[in-house]
């Protein structure tokens, strides 16, 4: 089967962990071997956030006393393509040497004019406390807002409308290479009057993005991993409990956060209804559970 993984940016930098370089590539190792028995089976795209680690170079290019001005969100997403898609890599080689595996930086195509730009909802970088939000908001003129009992930086998230380089991933997938791709929902971009693209000041969610990608490829199954066990209704509220079967329909009237979970909610019942294919939500150690059922939410037409 064809299948699209989306990993959560908080799968690979837990919430509290210092996003040190090898933390970071001993949670990558862990994620590997959860996915280990999906890859070995089955062709595998696979996707990843990057909202913790894009805070970091963002932060730690505001704070760069050589630049003039500090790198672009798209540039920063590009890097982070790099930097995740290395450790994916060279962790997949490791663990499934027969197997080959490519890491390929994506540009996303958006419209120059989605609303979302003015309306910012993406989360970014690490939690911080309420008071350390309102002084960066102050010093660098960034939007927060309250995830969970914390504080996240919030930037513009766009609606994807196509992976660029879909065709060079057909391809890689027909050679029957595993793929690295859509790192941080891809490089935003737009295409000018005379077709030229350009890097814009956002972030794509990576979850819709690997929506469409799914959907471009014909994919089989949408696999959405990240650090809860499935989609709760009632989420934060004594009576919460796990969804296990939804369709489309179901999901639509429910209350998700828009931040987080209100985004996978989405992009799988988009590529459910699209589709008529499956898609799934649910914790990274539970991948393969997941997959067959027995774990997670399971999103299907009917």
């Amino acid at each position: 089967m064809r299948i699209v993984v989306a990993l959560g940016g908080n799968a690979l930098l837990e919430r509290g962990q210092r996003p040190d370089s090898e933390t970071q590539e001993a949670n990558v190792r862990r994620a590997v071997e959860a996915l280990a028995p999906l890859a070995a089976d089955h062709e595998l795209v696979l996707t990843h956030g990057n909202g913790p680690q894009v805070g970091v170079l963002a932060l730690q290019s505001a704070s760069d006393p050589r630049l003039t001005t500090p790198y672009p969100f798209d540039v920063l997403g590009a890097q982070t393509q790099g930097m995740i898609g290395y450790w994916l890599l060279q962790a997949l080689q490791n663990r499934l040497p027969h197997r080959q595996v490519a890491a390929v930086i994506n540009q996303t195509l958006v419209d120059a004019a989605d609303p979302a730009f003015d309306e910012p909802t993406k989360f970014v970088g690490e939690v911080c406390s309420r008071e350390q939000a309102d002084a960066l908001g102050a010093e660098r003129g960034w939007r927060f807002a309250q995830d969970g009992a914390d504080w996240r930086r919030v930037v513009g998230s766009p609606t994807p409308l196509e992976v660029v380089e879909t065709e060079s991933i057909r391809l890689l997938l027909s050679s029957g290479a595993l793929v690295v791709c859509a790192g941080g929902g891809g490089v935003p971009v737009v295409r000018d009057e005379r077709g030229q693209l350009h890097g814009v000041e956002a972030v794509v969610d990576k979850d819709m993005t690997s929506a469409v990608l799914a959907e471009a490829l014909g994919a089989d199954v949408l696999l959405m991993l990240t650090d809860v066990s499935a989609v709760m209704s009632g989420f934060g509220t004594p009576t919460q409990e796990p969804i296990r079967r939804a369709t489309p329909a179901s999901l639509a009237g429910g209350q998700f956060a828009a931040g987080s979970m209100g985004p996978k909610v989405e992009a799988a019942s988009r590529f459910v209804a699209r589709t008529g294919a499956t898609a799934a939500i649910g914790a990274l150690d539970d991948a393969v559970a997941i997959f067959e059922g027995r774990a997670g939410t399971l999103v299907t037409v009917s």
